[in-house]
């Protein structure tokens, strides 16, 4: 199974063409509302302002999974992130990151990137996958790690380039 091959809908439920981003860094995130991380967004969206031209883009995925910190609708979401963050990159569908139900997406990078020991559960809101131009994981980050923390790894993915 490959990134490319999974079904993914934007936050209005309109099916979303992840094949359209072959060839791009992607930056995978679920994301919340209402946790002390939620203040990444704005620093998400400058990384997507700064480096989209570079062919990179953010996809953030709300979820609910984690204290209920996200218990609003994907739109609700939405609208949240564009009025008080600025968001311009993809808000896509809520979903579950772990268990059963969890997306298919989710359940693909988790298994290509397992956390600290091995682990491939996803511990918290905005656990990053750091996605090459050749559609394979290339780090996972962990909640606390902010831009400056992943600056490094999204320059070399960005150097990289891309064959198909």
């Amino acid at each position: 199974m490959h990134i490319y091959d999974q079904d993914c809908r934007t936050q209005s439920g309109e099916p979303f063409n992840l094949r359209a981003l072959r060839g791009q860094v992607l930056l995978v995130v679920n994301v919340a509302s209402r946790c002390g991380y939620t203040p990444q967004l704005a620093e998400l969206e400058r990384l997507y302002r700064r480096y989209r031209d570079q062919g990179f883009t953010v996809l953030a995925f709300p979820c609910n999974q984690f204290a209920r910190q996200s218990p609003e609708s994907s739109t609700a979401f939405a609208r949240f992130c564009e009025r008080d963050y600025g968001v311009t990159f993809p808000l896509m569908e809520k979903v579950r990151v772990n268990g059963r139900g969890a997306h298919p997406l989710f359940v693909l990078l988790r298994r290509q990137a397992p956390g600290v020991l091995g682990s491939t559960t996803i511990k918290w809101n905005f656990t990053k996958f750091l996605v090459g131009r050749d559609g394979q994981v290339i780090r996972r980050f962990g909640p606390r790690d902010g831009r400056r923390h992943m600056m490094p790894a999204l320059e070399a993915a960005l150097d990289t380039p891309f064959s198909a």
